[in-house]
């Protein structure tokens, strides 16, 4: 029903400026001295009507398209990509129908025309005057144009901005809607993200790689960790079954820095899967080695008399 009255209003525009236009002077209704104003009138709203009706079938079209687009699917790259350029170019196209339309309507004044060939022959230095000022704004504006072809940014990206993890929700021609994890949202120029760097999850795909450190004593075995990451992976969905590795990436005079590297379908999914092993790995080494976690050893040199504290718990008895 909305649909179909968004088309009716600009029918009816259309068929009371076809009146203004021609059946006035006709009918002979109103004195002669009114058929100038009836015919402006009608031709405004006939510019005001081929307007709204162009961009209500816009609208429409804008519509079908969305209703064909699936962008709950986990691989729905193909389909942001053409939402975030679909979305831009419906702002230029906005945008130039009303530019278009307001300067019909204004040329339709003959005082309104004179002043317009006026301005232009003298716009030279007025106009260097105001390209300096809307410079940025025309950056801007040119940024957001270049986003829609070049896409470094679509809709429903995750990004790393401002260092802000979050999702773009609002791609506009001049500025772009970050929502935030903790639904805050982050508003920033398109010119952004062609001046600062930032980091794109899922410019290619959404699968990602994440990262679980793990601190002990030297005395943990390497291969009963490894035998227990391989274990948490397979129990749990969160896992995409690509990457599972476990490797000492360094080794300290307190201890050692064991790096579990595991892979998910996305960042959200790779963040609860950090959490769940970092958690389950440490309940692991605290349950079967407990000598193995972290400690300071002092050494006196002058005497036989060797201490060892543990860190961060004292050892049992």
């Amino acid at each position: 029903m909305k649909r179909i009255i968004k088309f009716i209003i600009p029918f009816l525009l259309l068929l009371i400026a076809v009146y203004f236009k021609i059946f006035v002077e006709k009918s002979e209704l109103v004195s002669p001295d009114w058929y100038y104003f009836f015919n402006k009138v009608g031709s405004i709203l006939l510019i005001v009507s081929i307007a709204w009706g162009l961009m209500a079938i816009l609208r429409a079209f804008k519509k079908v398209i969305l209703s064909k687009l699936d962008t709950s699917q986990e691989d729905n790259l193909r389909q942001r990509k053409f939402l975030t350029q679909f979305n831009i170019m419906e702002s230029i196209i906005y945008f130039l129908i009303v530019l278009i339309a307001i300067g019909a309507s204004l040329m339709l004044f003959e005082e309104v025309r004179q002043l317009g060939i006026s301005l232009f022959a003298s716009a030279g230095v007025a106009g260097i005057i105001i390209g300096f000022a809307a410079q940025k704004l025309i950056a801007t504006v040119l940024a957001g144009l270049q986003i829609a072809i070049t896409q470094p940014i679509r809709i429903d990206d995750v990004v790393i901005i401002e260092n802000e993890w979050g999702r773009i929700e609002e791609i506009t021609l001049t500025y772009v809607v970050v929502k935030i994890w903790d639904q805050r949202r982050l508003v920033v120029p398109s010119t952004y993200f062609f001046e600062k760097p930032f980091q794109n999850w899922t410019r290619n795909t959404s699968e990602i790689l994440g990262t679980v450190f793990l601190y002990t004593d030297y005395h943990v075995p390497f291969d009963a960790l490894r035998k227990e990451l391989t274990r948490l992976l397979e129990s749990t969905p969160l896992w995409d079954k690509r990457v599972n590795v476990l490797q000492v990436t360094d080794a300290k005079e307190y201890g050692v820095e064991i790096r579990a590297l595991v892979s998910a379908k996305d960042s959200p999914t790779a963040w609860d899967l950090r959490v769940f092993i970092r958690e389950k790995m440490i309940e692991f080494i605290q349950k079967n080695y407990p000598e193995s976690l972290p400690r300071t050893r002092v050494v006196f040199e002058q005497g036989e008399q060797k201490s060892t504290t543990n860190i961060p718990s004292k050892k049992k008895a």
